[in-house]
C-alpha cells in the first residue's frame, strides 16, 4: 500500500482540471510539480467534482475574532494607566513580557571581530567588519565613520530589510552614509539569509531555497521544533551589533540608536523592545498592530510573528514602549502594504504613555507620501530626530516638512547630503560575498540539528498518563469542562464517485467560530441527525479534504472493505477541505508564504499550535461521536491528518484501533534534515524537549497501531 502518489506539502491526486491547477499555484514557482499529480488522467472532470469548501472563511473570521478581544484587553488596560507611577510600572511590565515572548538569550561569546579591509572617502571612511553573534557564526557588516572623528560620536545601528543584497541595497547604503556624512558612527550589518549570510548556498554560493523570506522561512520554521525562535536569533545579532559598537572608541555608549526598514523595521521594533542600551530608535515600514496585519491578510516572516505575543497582551506599541521615555519617532507609509492606521494607533497608544512620563515631545510619528521603502523623505525625518536626539537641535536641521507630508509630534528634516552608492564588492567583507566559504562556519541549521540531538539525549521517553499529561501541556490543550459540541445537519451533500450510493454532512462546533466537518457514508438517502448504529465506528481524518479523498483514496476503500458493516465517517479539522482558506491570495495554501502559513505563524503567536487546535477538533468530534453511541472508535488518518489522529489516538479512551497512513516518523527527522517538505502548520513548537512522535507510536501499540508507508 505504498502510494508513492502523496507529498506531505501538497495534495494527492485530486480532481482539479488543469485551469484550476494552474490558477492555483499562479506565481509560485516551487508549487509547480503540484500541476502533474493534480492533473493526473484518472482524475474525475473538475465539473463532476470540486473539492467541497464551503467555509474559506472561517479560519480567517476565527483569529481576527481573537485578536480584537486581545486588542480590547490592550486598549481597557492602557486606558487604566492614569499616572506617572501607573505608567513607570507598565513599561517595566512589558520589557519582561517582550524578553518572554523572545525566549532566553544565549551567553555572550568572544566577537571575534575583525576589520577584512577598508574603504576611503571624502568625509568618512568604511571599515569592513565581521564578528561573530554566537561561536562559528559570523555576521558582515560595514562600519561608516566621519573622517574627522575627535571625541566621543553619536552612533547608530542599522538593520537591513528584504534586500538580495543587504546591506549593500541602495537605501540602506544611502542611510548609513547619510548618517556618517552627518557626523555619526553607523554599523549596518547583513541579515541572516541576505547579502553575505547565505544559509542554504549551492556550489555557486546561489541560494538552494531563495533568498530571504524563504530561507527565513526554512531556518525558522524548523527551529520552532526545539524550542528556539528566528526572531530571537535575528535579535541578537543586532544586539551583538551594538556590543561590537561599544568596543569602538569612536563611539558614545551613551548615544546609540537603531534604525531599519521593513524587516529592518521589524528589528528596529524588536531591538527597541529587548535591550534597555539604546538611546533612540526609529523603526521604519512596519510599526502597525497585529489586528491590521491579520485583516489585511498579510503574512510575514517567521521573525515577525513573536511566540505568545497574544496572551502576553503585547502589540507593536509594547516593544517601543520599552524604550519609554526615551526618543522615538515612527516612520510610515501613506500607501504601505504595513496599514497606516496601525502606525497612527501606535502612536496614539505611545502618546499617551509619554505623556503620563512627562516626555510627550519625545515621541513622533511621520508618514511619507509614497509605498513601501526608506525613502528619502523618510530618512530626512530619521536624520532629524536623531539630530534632536543627541542634542543636535540646531545643527543641519532644514526647517519642518511641508503640508504634502503626515507629520504628528512637530518632525523636522534634515536634508539629506549627497550620496555615492557603491558597488556590492566594494562593501564585502568576505573574499567571495558569502560566509560559507570562511572555515568554521555555522548555519542556522547545524545549530537546529545539534539542538535537537542534545535534546534526545536528555529526554525520557513518557509513557501512559505522563505521555497524555505531557501532550495537553504541549499542544496546549483545555479539555476542562467541555459538553457535548452541537452540530448542524447538511441539507445536501454530493456522494458522487465516493464509495457509498449517498453521505450524510454534519458541522460539528468545536469551539465558538469553528465547524470541523463530518461526512458519514450510508447506502440510504439521509438528511437528518445521525443513526444510532452500535458501539463501533471508523473515523478518517483526512490530508486535504474529505471530499477529495472519498473520490480517490485507496486507505478508504481499504478500510472499509476490512469493516463492511460499520459505519464509516471522515473528517475535515479546521483549515483544510471544508475550511480551507480562500484568504492571502487565494490559490497560495501550498505557497510556504500562504495562506496555511499565515494561519499556523498566528497560532504561534497565539500560543495554540495550529496542530493542537487541529488535535482539539479530532477529540471534540469524539465526543460527539460517543454521544450519538459509538464509544469505540477505529481512529484512521492520512498524511498531515496523522498528526492529529495520532494525539487524540493517545489522548481519548474512545479510541480503540488506529491505522495511520504516510505518517511522519519523528520530529527529530524534520529537525535534523537541512531539507524537509512538511509545512509549519503540522510542526510543533518546543515539542523536542518533552517527546517525539516515536513515544506517541509505542503508545498505540496497546490500541492496534498499524503504519502504513510511513512519510
Amino acid at each position: 500500500m505504498n502510494d508513492s502518489r502523496f507529498r506531505p506539502d501538497q495534495p494527492p491526486r485530486f480532481s482539479f482540471s488543469r485551469r484550476h491547477a494552474l490558477k492555483a499555484v499562479a506565481g509560485h514557482s516551487l508549487a509547480l510539480p503540484m500541476i502533474g499529480s493534480l492533473c493526473h488522467p484518472t482524475a474525475f472532470a473538475a465539473e463532476e467534482v470540486a473539492p467541497r469548501n464551503r467555509f474559506p472563511r472561517m479560519i480567517q473570521e476565527f483569529f481576527v475574532h481573537q485578536l480584537r478581544q486581545f486588542e480590547n484587553e490592550h486598549r481597557r488596560s492602557l486606558n487604566g494607566l492614569k499616572t506617572e507611577q501607573d505608567a513607570r510600572r507598565y513599561v517595566e511590565s512589558v520589557q519582561a513580557k517582550c524578553r518572554q515572548s523572545f525566549g532566553p538569550n544565549p551567553d555572550k561569546t568572544p566577537l571575534n571581530a575583525r576589520v577584512t579591509g577598508t574603504v576611503q572617502r571624502d568625509t568618512y571612511r568604511i571599515e569592513n567588519v565581521i564578528f561573530e553573534s554566537r561561536p562559528g557564526f559570523p555576521v558582515t557588516a560595514n562600519l561608516y565613520i566621519p573622517n574627522d572623528a575627535s571625541g566621543k560620536l553619536p552612533a547608530v545601528v542599522g538593520t537591513c530589510g528584504h534586500s538580495s543584497n543587504g546591506k549593500a541595497a541602495e537605501p540602506y547604503q544611502a542611510f548609513a552614509q547619510g548618517l556618517a556624512r552627518l557626523g555619526y558612527v553607523c554599523l549596518i550589518y547583513d541579515p541572516i539569509g541576505q547579502g553575505e549570510r547565505l544559509q542554504y548556498p549551492d556550489e555557486n554560493l546561489k541560494s538552494e531555497i531563495g533568498v530571504g523570506v524563504r530561507e527565513h522561512l526554512h531556518a525558522g520554521n524548523q527551529q520552532f521544533l526545539v524550542g528556539e525562535f528566528f526572531g530571537n536569533w535575528r535579535a541578537w545579532d543586532g544586539i551583538r551589533a551594538l556590543d561590537y559598537l561599544l568596543t569602538r572608541p569612536e563611539v558614545d555608549p551613551q548615544r546609540i540608536g537603531v534604525t531599519g526598514n521593513s524587516g529592518g523595521g521589524t528589528m528596529t521594533t524588536w531591538l527597541c523592545g529587548l535591550d534597555d542600551r539604546w538611546s533612540m530608535g526609529a523603526p521604519a515600514c512596519f510599526v502597525s498592530t497585529f489586528r491590521r496585519n491579520l485583516e489585511n491578510e498579510l503574512p510575514q516572516d517567521t521573525e515577525q510573528c513573536p511566540p505568545d505575543v497574544f496572551p502576553l497582551g503585547l502589540d507593536h506599541s509594547d516593544f517601543l514602549a520599552a524604550m519609554a521615555p526615551k526618543p522615538i519617532i515612527i516612520l510610515a507609509k501613506e500607501q504601505d502594504f504595513f496599514d497606516v492606521r496601525g502606525a497612527e494607533e501606535t502612536y496614539e497608544r505611545l502618546r499617551r504613555l509619554y505623556k503620563l512620563l512627562g516626555a510627550e515631545d519625545n515621541v513622533a510619528l511621520f508618514v511619507g507620501p509614497t509605498g513601501h521603502g526608506y525613502s528619502q523623505e523618510n530618512r530626512e525625518a530619521m536624520y532629524a530626530w536623531f539630530n534632536r536626539a543627541v542634542g543636535w537641535d540646531d545643527r543641519q536641521t532644514d526647517g519642518l516638512f511641508d503640508g504634502m507630508l503626515t507629520t504628528t509630534g512637530k518632525v523636522p528634516f534634515t536634508a539629506e547630503p549627497d550620496i555615492q552608492i557603491e558597488k556590492d564588492e566594494t562593501l564585502w567583507c568576505t573574499p567571495e560575498g558569502q560566509v560559507a566559504r570562511l572555515d568554521g562556519t555555522r548555519t542556522v541549521f547545524d545549530f537546529t540539528r545539534e539542538k535537537s540531538e542534545q535534546l534526545a539525549k536528555k529526554r525520557n521517553s513518557p509513557r501512559g498518563q505522563t505521555l497524555r499529561s505531557t501532550l495537553i501541556d504541549v499542544l496546549k490543550l483545555n479539555l476542562d469542562g467541555l459538553n457535548v459540541p452541537d452540530y448542524r445537519n447538511f441539507s445536501y451533500l454530493n456522494a458522487k464517485g465516493y464509495p457509498s450510493k449517498y453521505a450524510m454532512g454534519y458541522t460539528v462546533a468545536t469551539e465558538p467560530g469553528i465547524h470541523a466537518i463530518v461526512y458519514r457514508l450510508t447506502d440510504q438517502r439521509w438528511h437528518s441527525r445521525p443513526p444510532r448504529a452500535g458501539k463501533r465506528a471508523v473515523l478518517y481524518v483526512s490530508h486535504l479534504s474529505s471530499d477529495a479523498e472519498l473520490r480517490d483514496e485507496p486507505l478508504i476503500g481499504e478500510l472499509i472493505q476490512s469493516e463492511p458493516e460499520t459505519p464509516f465517517f471522515t473528517l475535515d479539522v479546521r483549515g483544510i477541505g471544508e475550511s480551507l482558506p480562500g484568504t492571502s491570495q487565494p490559490g497560495t495554501f501550498h505557497s510556504p508564504y500562504g495562506s496555511d502559513y499565515l494561519y499556523a505563524i498566528h497560532s504561534v503567536m497565539l500560543g495554540r499550535p495550529y496542530v493542537g487546535q487541529k488535535t482539539f477538533d479530532v477529540l471534540r468530534v469524539l465526543d460527539w461521536l460517543a454521544s450519538i453511541g459509538h464509544t469505540e472508535i477505529h481512529l484512521a488518518g492520512l498524511g498531515w491528518g496523522t498528526l492529529p489522529a495520532t494525539f487524540a489516538g493517545v489522548l481519548s479512551d474512545h479510541v480503540k484501533q488506529v491505522t495511520l497512513k504516510q505518517a511522519l516518523p519523528s520530529y527529530s527527522a524534520i529537525a535534523e534534515s537541512e531539507h524537509y517538505d512538511w509545512p509549519l502548520a503540522t510542526l510543533l513548537p518546543d515539542v523536542l524537549a518533552h517527546f517525539d512522535l516515536p513515544d506517541c507510536y509505542a503508545e498505540l501499540e496497546s490500541k492496534h497501531l498499524k503504519q502504513i508507508a510511513p512519510k
